[in-house]
C-alpha cells in the first residue's frame, strides 16, 4: 500500500493571498513540498455550496473568478490543473446511495486554487471540487468526510478550504494591523482543543458553542470544509496546525493537518 496521505483544512482567506508572498503562502508552500506527491486531489471549497452534492467531472475544469473588486491581475489568473472523471465516479460510488451530480459547467474556484497555486504551484496534479449541500445539516457533511476516508490510501489528497473564523461583517476592512478580536481567539482556541482532544460531536453541532461560535460562523460556508476534513481522519492520526494567525481581526487562517 502507498503512503496514506493526510487530509487538511486551510485556511484561505482573501482572493489576494493567490499574488502574495506572506507567512500563510509560505506555509502552504512549505506544507506542499513536505507532502508526498498525490494522484488527485479533491478539494471541498467554501465557495461551491448549493443546494446539490455535485462533483466537477470536467477533463478541463476552468479558473473560476468567484468575487470582485480585486486588482486586474487577480483575475488574470488561471490555474490550469487538469481534472479526474475517475476520481469523481469514485466519489459518487463512495457516496452512495447520495445522489451525487457529475458537473461540467463548475471548475475550480478562488478557495481552490488560491491556495493550491501556492502548495502545487506547478498545477501539475488532477483537482476535482466536491460540492456542499446547503440544504443538509453539519452532520450530513461530517459523514459525506467519514465516506471519503478510503480515498486518502489511494494516493487522493483530500483538502478543505474555508476558515474556521470568517466574520465580514466585522472584518477591519483597510486596517490589517488590527489584532484578532477577542471572540475570534476564544473559539479558534475551543476548536483547536475539541481537534486535539478528537471531540468531534462539539465541533459538528458547533452552534452549540455558544456566542463566540455564532460571531465566527455567522454563516455556515466556511466553517463546513473542516467537518469534511474531520470527518475522513483515521485512528492514530495526529493533528497539527502547520499555518496559523486571524487577519483582520475576524479571519482565522488556521491549517488543520491530520495525518
Amino acid at each position: 500500500m502507498e503512503k496514506r496521505m493526510p487530509v487538511i483544512f486551510f485556511g484561505h482567506g482573501n482572493p489576494m493571498n493567490a499574488l502574495l508572498e506572506n507567512d500563510y503562502t509560505r506555509g502552504w508552500a512549505n506544507i506542499g513540498a513536505s507532502l508526498p506527491r498525490p494522484k488527485a486531489i479533491l478539494s471541498i471549497s467554501a465557495h461551491w455550496y448549493f443546494p446539490e452534492t455535485a462533483v466537477t467531472a470536467a477533463e478541463e475544469p476552468r479558473t473560476i473568478h468567484d468575487f470582485g473588486g480585486f486588482p486586474r491581475e487577480l483575475y488574470q489568473i488561471e490555474y490550469p490543473a487538469s481534472g479526474s472523471p475517475e476520481l469523481a465516479d469514485r466519489v459518487g460510488d463512495l457516496l452512495a446511495p447520495t445522489s451525487v451530480e457529475l458537473d461540467e459547467s463548475w471548475g475550480l474556484d478562488h478557495g481552490t486554487w488560491s491556495v493550491l497555486c501556492h502548495v502545487f504551484p506547478q498545477a501539475d496534479i488532477p483537482v476535482v471540487q466536491l460540492s456542499m449541500n446547503e440544504t443538509q445539516p453539519p452532520e450530513f457533511h461530517y459523514q459525506i468526510g467519514k465516506r471519503l476516508a478510503p480515498l486518502r490510501d489511494e494516493e487522493v489528497l483530500i483538502i478543505g478550504s474555508g476558515n474556521i473564523v470568517h466574520n465580514l461583517h466585522t472584518y477591519a476592512w483597510g486596517n490589517q494591523g488590527v489584532g484578532a478580536f477577542d471572540w475570534a481567539v476564544r473559539f479558534e482556541k475551543q476548536v483547536r482543543e475539541l481537534l486535539l482532544k478528537r471531540n468531534d460531536p462539539p465541533l459538528v453541532n458547533y452552534e452549540m458553542l455558544g456566542p463566540d461560535a455564532r460571531l465566527s460562523a455567522p454563516t455556515p460556508d466556511h466553517y463546513l470544509p473542516m467537518l469534511y476534513v474531520i470527518g475522513a481522519r483515521l485512528k492514530g492520526d495526529e493533528v497539527t496546525f502547520p499555518v496559523e494567525g486571524v487577519d483582520g481581526g475576524s479571519v482565522s487562517m488556521l491549517t488543520v493537518k491530520i495525518g
